[in-house]
């Protein structure tokens, strides 16, 4: 198989008549927004994921490209930004794109902690907020289970304080999923963060009905699956069903997400501002009903 990234999928798509642009469906009604189960504060659907697309050096053309993404984001009405020590620079770049302009205000800042050991796992926190620059963190996760209750009593701490607004966990993996339930029943935690799209759709089974019934907000990771699902669908068009909905395969993929009942907002990572723009697309306009969202399934299981 060719190898497909995102730059080549869209001239491709383009050419076959599959992107008819990246316009936003009734962008004057605003993005779509959905209620955090703890708070019941409105966070918008498409959010923005940092793994290795904001490792970068801080220099002045790497940072005012991140600032344009930043800027479509806030500018479209969305806010979420998702980062983490173990992504290397992308806290610190995070810190410089508020430091170029980005009002700290407008972006929900969430980042992990992922370290053993409860002196550790504050200190890095500390570091965290250092690097990008605020006094306090809107969403604290322990980042892929890592000594879950340590690092919970401290992110407990420090909510009490106003320091960390909301408390998380993370995973990646469907082998996780057990595990991460387990720890959904036991630490009740206001997020979780996990893997589902069209092609990995584990979480279904388990996961999202528990989210649900606990009451916890879904970050979802892996929205493209690290980029398979484009190569499933590449020189294909959009089917006829689907236009009704969407613009792009990116926004097919992202609309089957966050039109789920049990999903708060998707994170997909992009280092590119016009794929930031494709992204956003997903959350206006008409969302799938459930038999629509079957149906999406269904199609993508074909190819």
């Amino acid at each position: 198989m060719k190898t497909w990234n995102r730059r080549r999928f869209i001239a491709a798509g383009a050419a076959l008549g599959a992107l008819p642009g990246v316009a936003f469906t009734n962008e004057s009604s605003g993005m779509l927004s959905k209620p955090i189960p703890a708070s019941g504060e409105s966070l918008p659907v498409i959010g923005l994921g940092t793994y290795s697309v904001f490792d970068v050096d801080s220099t002045a053309d790497a940072i005012a490209t991140r600032k344009d993404i930043v800027e479509r984001l806030v500018n479209h009405g969305a806010s979420l930004l998702d980062t983490s020590p173990m992504y290397n620079r992308s806290e610190r770049v995070i810190g410089d794109v508020i430091a170029a302009g980005v009002d700290r205000n407008d972006v929900f800042l969430a980042t992990k902690v992922w370290t053993d050991g409860r002196d550790a796992g504050i200190e890095q926190m500390q570091r965290s907020a250092e690097r990008m620059r605020t006094r306090s963190i809107d969403l604290m996760q322990v980042h892929n289970l890592r000594d879950t209750k340590i690092h919970m009593n401290s992110i407990r701490e420090w909510q009490d304080e106003g320091r960390i607004r909301y408390s998380g966990l993370t995973h990646y993996t469907a082998g996780a999923h057990e595990a991460l339930a387990r720890e959904m029943v036991a630490f009740k935690p206001d997020f979780i963060q996990v893997n589902y799209s069209v092609g990995e759709r584990e979480a279904e089974d388990r996961i999202l009905p528990l989210a649900q019934d606990l009451g916890i907000a879904v970050l979802i990771n892996r929205p493209f699956q690290a980029g398979n699902l484009f190569r499933t669908v590449a020189d294909k068009p959009l089917p006829d069903f689907a236009k009704e909905y969407v613009d792009s395969w990116g926004q097919y993929f992202l609309k089957f997400i966050i039109s789920h009942p049990a999903v708060t907002c998707a994170i997909p990572a992009t280092s590119k501002p016009r794929h930031m723009t494709d992204n956003l697309g997903a959350g206006f306009g008409t969302m799938p009903d459930a038999s629509t969202r079957q149906r999406m399934a269904d199609y993508f299981q074909s190819l």
